[in-house]
């Protein structure tokens, strides 16, 4: 409390000493997500907060356009817009702006902000990685920085509502002969994402292989937007698809399927999305960087107050941003989920964006990174020689060292700064675990890989 204590009174000495901005001072500090939050609390979206800029922090710019996908996880994006954070930290014009789809904005952050894409934004994990090295951008390298984490949770593993009564639920542990009659029959499962080689492939294809289902041959693997995957269910284009809420949701509400699990199950408290912004823009711009990253952490831990979820899901339902009813989106934010053929209320199981029970969400931990680039390896998407350099490539694209500057400047408190970039061992729902000092173990734990 001392160190915050400090900060506070500093910022308070360079920025404003009335009673508002004390108020609004105090929600920079995170509170839990069931407490009340006095920062960002008002009804209106149009009601912005105070300008929290210190002297020598102004930012260099005073815009900046962010690519976001209608997801939860974009919601901190839209929050910081909407509630005015952006402003608070000194960029009142940056521009959220809606993508196409995943392929969309890749290509958009390819060209950047100057040929009329993207300086950035809310990204699939390793696609930050992938579009640094050229991988997904035509060999064109585009570097960029990794500097926040958006989200943990809010996902889930949606199931075609004909295969119901079937037993195809978290757990596939006797369930490989479904999977090979339906493939003797010539009618393969079919389960979908929305885009390769990235979070939600990777979710499917561990789901799968946990219950001894081999996703490249037991399966056919198809890519399809987001908001294609309802209407795709619907007309028998698929069996599955893996996406962020409010999609899955939707399949239960509008009576076309049943969710199979959560990702919150499959790994509880997963890294999720990510901001990451391209290196140019970052390394011409570092202090309006650490704006942007600012304003999203306030705005992530705006989001994390339950008591602000209505209202929350009531700017994201808007046309300009999700286009669908409120009550489709409330339900998942609130932790409940009806599955179809189960029920779950569960807080913690809902999406959560900047802590859950092992502690920091926002800070982009470097062994989550690593987790993403050797489940890369496992499936073949990238060679094995990845991991022997993956330390330096992982240095050199997650910045969290400019998260934790921008948080020790906005008063966060100490404790709420993780002190180690690795979040240490993972399990997973199967036993599975994976130790990020050493990843080969845990390659070589996997009965089921390329």
């Amino acid at each position: 409390m001392t160190q915050f204590s400090n900060s506070r009174r500093r910022f308070l000495l360079t920025a404003s000493a009335t009673a508002a901005t004390t108020v609004l001072i105090k929600g920079c500090v995170g509170n839990p997500p069931d407490q009340t939050s006095s920062a960002a609390s008002g009804s209106s979206p149009a009601a912005s907060p105070a300008v929290a800029v210190q002297a020598g922090q102004e930012p260099e710019v005073k815009t900046a356009k962010l690519g976001y996908i209608p997801i939860v996880e974009s919601a901190p994006l839209i929050i910081a817009k909407e509630k005015g954070f952006f402003a608070k930290y000194g960029m009142p014009d940056v521009e959220v702006a809606k993508q196409a789809n995943w392929g969309a904005a890749r290509d958009n952050v390819k060209i950047g902000s100057g040929g009329g894409g993207i300086d950035g934004g809310q990204w699939q994990m390793p696609m930050p990685y992938l579009i640094s090295e050229g991988i997904i951008t035509d060999n064109t390298k585009v570097p960029m920085y990794v500097l926040c984490q958006l989200n943990t949770n809010g996902n889930g593993i949606a199931i075609a509502g004909n295969h119901k009564g079937k037993g195809i639920g978290l757990k596939l542990d006797g369930k490989a002969d479904f999977f090979s009659q339906m493939k003797s029959s010539g009618t393969r499962f079919k389960a979908a994402y929305t885009f390769p080689k990235a979070n939600q492939e990777f979710w499917i294809r561990y789901w799968l292989a946990a219950g001894g289902i081999n996703p490249d041959t037991e399966v056919e693997l198809l890519t399809v937007p987001a908001s294609q995957t309802v209407a795709d269910m619907k007309r028998g284009a698929m069996d599955a698809f893996s996406t962020g809420d409010p999609w899955p949701y939707r399949i239960v509400a509008d009576d076309v399927g049943f969710l199979a699990a959560l990702t919150s199950e499959i790994w509880k408290d997963h890294p999720e999305e990510y901001f990451a912004v391209r290196s140019d823009w970052a390394d011409k711009h570092p202090k309006a960087t650490k704006a942007l990253i600012k304003a999203i952490i306030e705005a992530q831990q705006w989001c994390d107050n339950f008591d602000n979820r209505k209202e929350m899901a009531s700017i994201l339902s808007r046309r300009e941003y999700f286009a669908l009813p409120e009550e489709v989106l409330l339900n998942p934010l609130m932790g409940k989920y009806n599955m179809g053929e189960r029920q779950i209320d569960d807080r913690s199981m809902a999406v959560l964006y900047w802590k859950d029970s092992k502690g920091s969400v926002s800070y982009p931990y470097k062994s989550h990174d690593l987790w993403f680039l050797t489940e890369s390896v496992r499936w073949g998407f990238l060679p094995k020689e990845t991991l022997t350099g993956a330390q330096a490539l992982i240095d050199k694209v997650n910045r969290e060292d400019i998260w934790k500057e921008a948080a020790q400047e906005m008063g966060i408190a100490a404790a709420d700064i993780p002190t180690s970039t690795s979040r240490g061992v993972e399990e997973f729902f199967d036993g599975i675990k994976f130790d990020p000092a050493n990843p080969q173990a845990y390659l070589d734990s996997l009965k089921i890989k390329a």
